[in-house]
């Protein structure tokens, strides 16, 4: 398993539930044989977004690294920016979407691994 992961040797790919979005998973069990957690890095373009979902089972952070945010859990609304971390609990309903005419960069992590797996997310009306 390698110690450091570059983005470039990693494929993209498309979430499920997102529109506007391409990842990188560069921390987790097929990179580094992670068990507990997993790392990704996310590019989402403008008007790109999270439609509402939850992750049961499974706590989700993402940090901002680049544009402006707005997030929602839990009946709270907050805008993010460059610097700033939002923490959704396991099994709570969330949305992430882009403000502005900026793509937004951000760092995701999954505990445990999320693994991109349809079984270990709930999308809102199902």
């Amino acid at each position: 398993m390698a110690l450091v992961v570059r983005m470039g040797d990693v494929a993209p790919y498309s979430p499920a539930n997102h529109h506007g979005t391409l990842n990188h998973r560069l921390i987790g069990p097929e990179t580094v044989g992670a068990t507990s957690m997993e790392m990704l890095h996310g590019r989402l373009e403008p008007g790109g977004a999270a439609l509402p979902h939850a992750h049961p089972g499974m706590d989700q952070i993402c940090f901002l690294l680049e544009g402006r945010a707005r997030v929602s859990c839990r009946g709270e609304v907050a805008e993010m920016g460059p610097g700033d971390a939002c923490f959704f609990p396991q099994g709570e309903m969330h949305t992430f979407e882009v403000l502005g005419d900026t793509a937004v960069r951000l760092l995701v992590v999954y505990s445990p691994p999320y693994g991109e797996d349809p079984a270990k997310v709930v999308r809102q009306g199902g």
